[in-house]
């Protein structure tokens, strides 16, 4: 209900009341009921209320996949360790994101997934969290996700609460209950009986699961298998109402913020506007940032730096981060997707959940854009040198990929101090130089000196981050690069004339990353020394450092008639002055000749004509005496 001066309105109902004249201001009197058919409200300076046309609400069936993806609503997957949360996940993003692994004494999840989920018509965002378990110990990593879990608990609107029926009604299952009425009272969850299909070999009752879970006290669990897919449909019906609603409520207010504050929604509108224009440059898309390194080197502390919020689990222990967490934020109106991955580490001959995690990682690094690799500035001045072999393994896969790159040396609050300045100085000085020792492909790699457990140097990241980005998608025109190459090879000193290459032409024909290809004159090819000369000259001419440059080379024939049609052109020739010999005498004979050939305005060299050498030499005769 919304109150202005002079007028009460509801909202999603047909009763509007207007004031008798003699009610005092501030007072409402109820007159009659009227019928509000496409009008709404407006409060105007001096108190009179207009009826303006606005659109119609929103009404069932909901097309959710008409709906912006940021007004969608959250379900999240909760319940203990090992119950198949993560399967389900998968199910319904319809990709295998999320590591599955069955641990039974461990637990792979450990942070917050989210992704888009698909079930059916049904569209909205779903979390994927780690197993609770009430009775950890304070300060452990069981007790620290937990609390990561209830406070994005906070903000969801829908819960899935699951339950393993093959081990029955488990105790801990009546503490995660417990728990759940104490951080979201305001969520009934749905209780989900998991992993259903082994009773169907005659060693367990549904129904007697089903009654058993009763205890819970949310209401009729409904039966599914999300590692098979069964049940689905009787999870999206009992989704669907609920979801739908909650849509219903979230768009119409939408509507009627709209049609009540008209200004704020344009300014909103028309700058969200100025910023995204992705059809006309590359580099407005969104941006797809991969955080790599070793283990322990603040890959996770990085993220939740640039975030400004804990979003990930951080702690002092080695490997903490197992899936690779993908987060979506805004930064200068722009989109950039962060990914936090596992630390890098040499596969392992035997599978287990470190393993997964490493081939995870390995993925995230070829669907990334730019790829952000963390150093730690302690190892780095205790072992006197800039990157290990893991590191370098890593900066060369991505510059083969074809991604943008950019050096993070964290850590560096350990190197403050009087005791430590020298140290410091020498550190931000051996590494750049160093990094382009080892990585001799890509030349001026930026790097950045951070602390992100104290937050130093965020800013400094996300500049670098973007530069490189759109250093990645630029393209130039052709006109400008053909400039560039008549300089460049004017100021490169060859040994002599015939060895410097042909090239007619050079042009972009591709960016994300910048490829080139040198058009070149005959079958003489470009040498390796030669390119690395036009890769050198593009990067310091045009600022292209930190992303890798692509150049490809192609042969032009030479521009001269084919055969077949050279020798029919001689002999066309040969046959007019057989034919026409008392063309001299006739009036009118310089337009005879190219007349009688049918080739006005063309231009030949006969000499270059595969005619034979009687008609070769009596047409070049002829041609001389007619002109």
């Amino acid at each position: 209900m919304y109150w202005f001066s002079g007028s009460l309105y509801q909202v999603g109902s047909s009763l509007k009341c207007n004031l008798l004249p003699e009610v005092p201001r501030g007072f409402c009197g109820v007159v009659q009921n009227e019928t509000l058919e496409d009008t709404h409200v407006e409060p105007e300076p001096d108190g009179v209320v207009e009826d303006h046309k606005v659109k119609p609400l929103y009404e069932k069936p909901v097309d959710f996949t008409k709906i912006d993806i940021n007004l969608l609503p959250t379900v999240m997957i909760i319940g203990r360790p090992n119950v198949g949360k993560s399967a389900l996940f998968n199910r319904l993003i319809r990709r295998r994101e999320a590591l599955v692994y069955n641990t039974p004494d461990d637990h792979v999840t450990r942070d917050i997934r989210e992704g888009l989920a698909k079930l059916g018509d049904l569209r909205f965002k779903v979390l994927d969290s780690a197993g609770l378990e009430t009775e950890a110990t304070s300060g452990s990593i069981l007790d620290r996700t937990a609390g990561m879990t209830a406070n994005v608990l906070a903000k969801t609107q829908f819960a899935i609460f699951m339950i393993d029926v093959r081990s029955g009604l488990h105790p801990l299952d009546l503490e995660v209950g417990k728990w759940l009425r104490k951080h979201a009272p305001q969520i009934k969850p749905i209780v989900a009986m998991n992993k259903c299909e082994s009773l169907h070999n005659g060693t367990g009752s549904l129904a007697g699961a089903a009654a058993e879970s009763l205890m819970l006290g949310f209401g009729d669990p409904i039966a599914i298998s999300a590692e098979t897919g069964l049940g689905m449909t009787e999870l999206y019906e009992a989704l669907r109402p609920s979801v739908e609603d909650y849509m219903l409520r979230v768009l119409n207010g939408t509507i009627i913020y709209t049609s009540l504050f008209p200004d704020s929604c344009t300014q909103n509108n028309s700058s969200t506007q100025d910023v995204t224009s992705p059809e006309d440059d590359e580099s407005k898309l969104p941006l797809q940032l991969a955080i790599v390194g070793r283990p322990n080197v603040g890959k996770s502390t990085l993220l939740n730096a640039l975030l400004q919020e804990d979003r990930v689990l951080v702690g002092p222990e080695a490997g903490l981060t197992r899936d690779s967490v993908r987060v979506h934020f805004e930064y200068q109106g722009r989109t950039v997707y962060l990914v936090d991955t596992a630390g890098w580490l040499q596969r392992e001959k035997e599978k287990g959940p470190a393993s997964l995690s490493v081939m995870q990682s390995r993925k995230n690094l070829m669907r990334a854009h730019v790829v952000a690799l963390v150093l730690d500035a302690e190892e780095v001045a205790n072992a006197r040198r800039s990157m290990t072999h893991a590191e370098v393994v890593i900066a060369r896969r991505a510059v083969e990929e074809g991604r943008g790159l950019v050096v993070i040396v964290n850590k560096m609050d350990l190197l403050s101090g009087r005791q430590n300045s020298a140290l410091y100085k020498r550190v931000k000085e051996a590494v750049p130089q160093e990094i382009q020792t080892v990585i001799p492909q890509v030349t001026g790699i930026p790097v950045v000196f951070t602390s992100a457990l104290e937050g130093r140097g965020r800013i400094a990241v996300m500049h670098q981050v973007i530069d490189t980005y759109q250093k990645w998608c630029l393209r130039l025109p052709t006109s400008r690069l053909n400039r560039w190459l008549r300089k460049v090879m004017g100021r490169h000193s060859w040994k002599d004339q015939s060895a410097q290459p042909k090239i007619k032409y050079f042009t972009q024909v591709k960016a994300r990353p910048p490829t080139f290809v040198a058009f070149l004159s005959g079958k003489k090819t470009l040498s390796d020394a030669e390119l690395r000369f036009l890769t050198k000259s593009l990067k310091e001419d045009f600022d292209l450092g930190g992303i890798p440059i692509r150049i490809t080379q192609r042969s032009v024939p030479r521009k001269c008639g084919s055969s077949s049609s050279r020798q029919n052109t001689g002999q066309k020739i040969f046959n007019f002055l057989k034919y026409s010999r008392d063309v001299n005498s006739q009036p009118g004979r310089k337009t005879a000749f190219p007349q009688a050939l049918g080739l006005q305005g063309r231009t030949f060299k006969l000499n270059h004509c595969n005619a034979s050498a009687e008609a070769r030499t009596t047409s070049l005769t002829f041609v001389r005496e007619w002109l």
